[in-house]
């Protein structure tokens, strides 16, 4: 449509795309070149500046380090990366750190498989052809597997089934080199060193004199953690006690989400196990071939429920047909008749005396057996009920018996109603009518709306047919159950007139009290951890951190509801969500790597990985100090000894020793008391202020970037431990995160070819051609997709813009160029560059990476094209001659600094090899935009929309006439109608009333009775006002006086009009001008934006 028009570009792979190495391996030398350049000048160690220095302080979650980084690190860490380059050239200091995370039990359980492998099949390992193959798993998103109003974000991990020397085969590692393996600590000397190395060929921006690894083996970090935690339970934060938490039974001890190799971000589901009794166990037939262990004791059938409070609406029991049960001894007088899985969770828990290991069942019993069995339960309306079957039971939830509320249960009504209404089925199934027909709905809740039998209302106003009908009942479901615990009202005698929500717990703890329930929790999904075991729930004493507690609690919220920053709407109400349901988390564990809990006890417990990474944040503001990072690349051992000293073996220059890094010293050095003076202490004072000023510099963070699916667990503590330890001006003050990166459509898996390292990749593509298909691959949390054709194509896009750079500088030193005063495609130009420049400023600030790449990237190209077109006047020949010498050269730089945030290595090429400069353009400053001329862009707006109609009209005649006219006139309108003006003051004034153009603005121009006249006119230009104010982005579009003088611009470019319709007899009229000549009888039909033409053949 013309050079004028910013337009956005998808990349494309194109025909021509390299089919060798050259141009790729061109990138790659000289980002190899700029990278050594960059690490020999420093130029990402900074340090604090003067009081005045405007700074930004923005981090990233360390990686686990029990592997390579891949592209979904990547991705995450791009968003980072790309806003310190954009905050450097800002003006700002800009410090983004980068540490190594190994606190857990991965890397020690993965040791230990190692172990178990060679023992089992030796060194190396030679497995039978059953072990070697890995099993396909299928994978489900968490947010399918999270409960009701709980924010997920990722997909759950595969369980861990591969054998692991395996494993690390597939990394490339050799036999001989994975017996090291088998010691946890080598883990630690190889894969943050190789992280490293993939940061440093990613070219990122890091102050690696900050890095370090966690645990008790970085005895700085160690004692960090460990005063961080006196002072949480000093605050009540942390507490110790018998408490559910999620558990593996292979390692004995909690397994929280790092730990996990599926269900991360699962919990513990708290249910109450109502203890149903079989009438006369012995009468039956299914129990008397068990009669030995079963004399003397009452057979319990538990049934696990969230509503504790319906059970007195009871009508029956619903037991599996084809379901496999056991019975297990829980008391010296109860036999419990359930599933091997909730046994396990009931022994975990202390029911039982199996506690601590596998319960052994007494007998296994099929569902189908018990059908009939007469019951007592607790509260229920009727002295006996029956076990009656149901189908969609799963075994998987709960213990395999369910009570029946059919009041208030849509499930329970459908399946009681298909009994009572189906003599055939009930004759198929085996069910005597005594068992079901006596047994009607006994209203307990009275919900608004929906009356005491809300399963029933509901079920009919769904038209659900039966129990079969699993998404309506759903539906259903859900709705009932909110509903009725919100607004629901007591109607059965011993509680009528209560709220539901209010005697909830008072049921439940009333039934527990008087021994006919019991305390039971189970995952609420299935949970497998990284040792391959299918996780439990545990009743044991542990340390936890009281999240949840309503005061710590209230002032999350209130940092999140008015000063944290967080970009998205999605990213807030995740926190939002979090904030609703994260309660007591178990923070101790005694199995893996980490630092001690500081605390006497019956263990050594170790504080697990997800609770020693809250505020390390500020440790990085000091620790280069403590410690001299990973400055100098390479990998493996130092000379010395040393692994890169981010394990803190050597002191650094300041001589610190950790054992000298008493609470006091950390007291002051983060939260300012005692004062310095006041300090015992044999670290010098000079070097403790140092700290505290740098850590006052520094803080508060100003940016934390991650994957969306850590806001359920590390960032909300984050937020939660910020607020217990430092003064509200120390919080966070924003946090960005995104979605999650797939390959060509596919979520990444070895097993799909599609498993990216960030090595592999950056070789493969180049480093910047990376950069630019992760900007490009999308932002926010909407998962994105790295397209490697895409990848590939910014290969050739970045070496044949070098190439045309290279081409055109040469003959601007020739003096080939133009030069002189600018012309109106000149000024054009400019005045695009200028708007391009704001444009991607802003996009960048608001971490709009993709639309900064669309802006400053494909746009600024795609306008510097089509200048060149346009001053070129439509000849080929040349073309870059035709361009003004010093556009052409503000045109590089603007190309060069705008794209730095995202491709350094080639603008570090045109800024230096191209234009000259001496110094970094890592150092340069963003260009000032100068002033965007509002009437020059809407003029060269209107040129190229005028000659695209002009050309539509010629086309037009020319099916008729089947020769080209030789002559043409243009009609020009000056000013607006009436009816335009009193439209624009309309529009006007309800955009300054709502602050955008509503989208009910035709039903607005309706409802005015000045305009309604001339609706479908009127609206047609009312909706040109809208497509101008989104273009444009000024609100000067609603002068009532033309911006544009269109016969001035006509007039001026109208040799070029000729030139480009071809036609040599061409004029311009101004439309109210009575002498113009009006062949074609169009005078008339000009308006604004919009002139008429009339064209002709006339012999020669």
């Amino acid at each position: 449509r013309g050079f004028f028009k910013l337009t956005v570009h998808t990349m494309t792979t194109k025909a021509d795309a390299p089919k060798g190495t050259q141009r790729r391996d061109f990138l790659r030398e000289i980002e190899l070149k700029y990278q050594a350049e960059w690490e020999a000048d420093r130029i990402f160690e900074v340090d604090p500046g003067q009081g005045g220095d405007d700074k930004f302080f923005l981090t990233f979650p360390f990686p686990y380090m029990n592997g390579k980084l891949h592209l979904g690190h990547g991705f995450s860490f791009s968003k980072a990366e790309f806003a310190a380059g954009y905050q450097r050239m800002k003006g700002k200091k800009v410090l983004l750190p980068f540490g190594f995370h190994v606190t857990g039990t991965p890397i020690a359980a993965c040791a230990e498989k190692l172990k178990k492998e060679v023992e089992a099949y030796g060194c190396p390992p030679v497995f039978p052809d059953d072990v070697a193959e890995v099993k396909k798993t299928e994978e489900k998103s968490a947010a399918d597997q999270a409960t009701s109003g709980k924010f997920s974000g990722k997909k759950l991990k595969k369980a861990a089934n591969k054998p692991q020397w395996l494993i690390m085969r597939d990394m490339g590692l050799t036999d001989d080199e994975i017996k090291d393996y088998l010691d946890p600590d080598h883990w630690l000397k190889v894969f943050p060193f190789k992280a490293l190395d993939d940061l440093k060929l990613f070219g990122s921006r890091i102050d690696f004199r900050r890095s370090f690894i966690t645990t008790d083996r970085n005895q700085y970090f160690d004692s960090f953690v460990q005063w961080q935690f006196r002072h949480l339970k000093a605050k009540d934060k942390l507490s110790f006690g018998k408490r559910y938490t999620i558990w593996s039974a292979l390692d004995n001890q909690p397994c929280q989400d790092h730990d996990r190799a599926s269900g991360e971000g699962v919990l513990a589901q708290e249910y109450t196990l109502i203890k149903i009794e079989v009438q006369n166990p012995l009468e039956h037939e299914c129990f008397k071939p068990h009669a030995a262990c079963l004399q003397g004791m009452k057979v319990i059938l538990p049934a696990a429920t969230l509503r504790p409070e319906t059970m007195y609406g009871q009508t029956n029991l619903w037991i599996l047909p084809d379901g496999e049960y056991q019975a297990y001894q829980i008391t010296a007088d109860e036999v419990h008749i359930t599933t091997a899985r909730a046994a396990t969770n009931m022994a975990w828990q202390g029911m039982g005396s199996q506690l601590n290991c596998t319960p052994q069942a007494l007998f296994t019993i099929n569902g189908s057996d018990m059908m009939g069995l007469p019951c007592s339960s607790p509260y229920a309306p009727f002295p006996t009920v029956y076990t009656l079957p149901m189908f969609s039971i799963s075994l998987e939830k709960g213990t395999g018996i369910v009570t029946s509320v059919p009041s208030d249960s849509p499930d329970d009504y459908m399946s009681l109603m298909d009994l009572k209404n189906k003599a055939e089925w009930r004759a198929k199934l085996g069910i005597k009518d005594e068992w079901i027909m006596p047994f009607e709905v006994v209203p307990i809740i009275d919900i608004p709306g929906w009356g005491d039998r809300a399963a029933e209302t509901v079920c009919k106003q769904l038209k659900v047919a039966s129990a079969k009908d699993a998404e309506k009942l759903a539906q259903a479901k859900a709705e009932v159950y909110l509903k009725g615990f919100t607004d629901g009202v007591m109607t059965c005698e011993a509680w009528r007139g209560q709220k539901v929500k209010d005697v909830k717990p008072l049921i439940r703890d009333e039934l527990i009290a008087n021994s006919l329930a019991l305390k039971y929790a189970e995952p609420e999904n299935k949970v497998v951890s990284r040792s391959g075991d299918v996780c439990v729930v545990a009743l044991v004493d542990q340390w936890y951190l009281r999240y949840g507690e309503e005061k710590w609690a209230a002032e999350v919220k209130d940092h999140i509801d008015n000063t944290l920053e967080t970009y998205t709407r999605g990213t807030r109400r995740g926190f939002e969500e979090v904030i609703g349901w994260l309660n007591e988390h178990a923070c101790s564990r005694t199995f893996g790597l980490g630092t001690k809990m500081p605390f006497p006890g019956p263990f050594d417990y170790l504080i697990d990985s997800l609770s020693d990474s809250t505020i390390y944040m500020a440790y990085y503001t000091v620790c280069h100090i403590l410690h001299e990072g990973a400055r100098f690349g390479g990998q493996g051992p130092q000379a010395d000894g040393s692994h890169l000293n981010m394990d803190g073996k050597k002191l650094g220059a300041a001589g610190i020793k950790p054992e000298e890094l008493t609470d006091a010293v950390w007291d002051y050095i983060f939260l300012g008391s005692p004062s310095l003076d006041a300090l015992e202490t044999t670290i010098s004072k000079d070097t403790l202020k140092k700290m505290r000023d740098e850590f006052l510099f520094w803080y508060p963070m100003d940016m934390r970037v991650s994957g969306k699916d850590l806001i359920q667990n590390h960032l909300t503590m984050c937020l939660y431990n910020h607020a217990a330890m430092f003064p509200k001006e120390l919080w966070p003050k924003s946090i960005y995160c995104n979605g999650h990166i797939s390959v060509d459509g596919e979520k990444m898996a070895k097993s799909r070819g599609n498993f990216l390292t960030l090595e592999n990749v950056v070789n493969e593509f180049s480093c910047d051609a990376t950069r630019l298909a992760l900007a490009d691959a999308g932002d926010g949390l909407d998962d994105a997709n790295f397209v490697r054709s895409v990848t590939n194509a910014s290969i050739l896009k970045l070496t044949k813009e070098i190439d045309w750079v290279k081409e055109t500088m040469a003959l601007a030193q020739q003096d080939a160029l133009r030069t002189g005063e600018y012309n109106f495609f000149d000024k054009v130009f400019e005045n695009q560059m200028n708007k391009i420049v704001a444009t991607t400023d802003k996009h960048y600030s608001g971490m709009l990476f993709r639309e900064a790449v669309q802006c400053c990237w494909f746009g600024l190209q795609n306008t510097r094209d089509e200048y060149r077109n346009a001053v070129a006047g439509g000849s080929s020949h040349n073309i870059n001659e035709k361009m003004h010498k010093d556009l052409f050269y503000r045109f590089v730089e603007v190309q060069a600094l705008l794209i730095t945030p995202i491709a350094p290595h080639f603008s570090e090429y045109l800024w230096k090899e191209m234009l000259g400069n001496k110094t970094s353009v890592q150092n340069a400053a963003f260009p000032q935009a100068g002033p965007v001329n509002l009437q020059l862009e809407m003029s060269s707006a209107f040129l190229v929309d005028c000659l695209h109609h002009l050309r539509q009209n010629i086309q037009k005649g020319m099916k008729k006439t089947k020769t080209k006219p030789t002559h043409g006139q243009i009609y020009v309108t000056t000013e607006y109608t009436e009816w335009q003006k009193k439209t624009i003051q309309f529009v006007h004034g309800v955009y300054r009333e709502v602050g955008e153009i509503p989208k009910d603005l035709s039903k607005r121009v309706a409802a005015d009775p000045e305009l309604k006249k001339d609706l479908k006119l009127i609206m047609g230009f009312a909706a040109g006002l809208k497509d101008q104010l989104a273009k444009f982005g000024n609100e000067g579009i609603f002068s009532d006086t033309p911006i544009v003088s269109e016969k001035d611009v006509l007039d001026e470019q109208l040799e070029y009009i000729k030139v480009q319709l071809g036609i040599d007899n061409l004029a311009v009229y101004a439309a109210t001008d009575e002498a113009a000549p009006d062949q074609g009888k169009q005078k008339g039909r000009s308006t604004i934006g919009n002139p008429s033409s009339n064209f002709w053949v006339e012999e020669a």
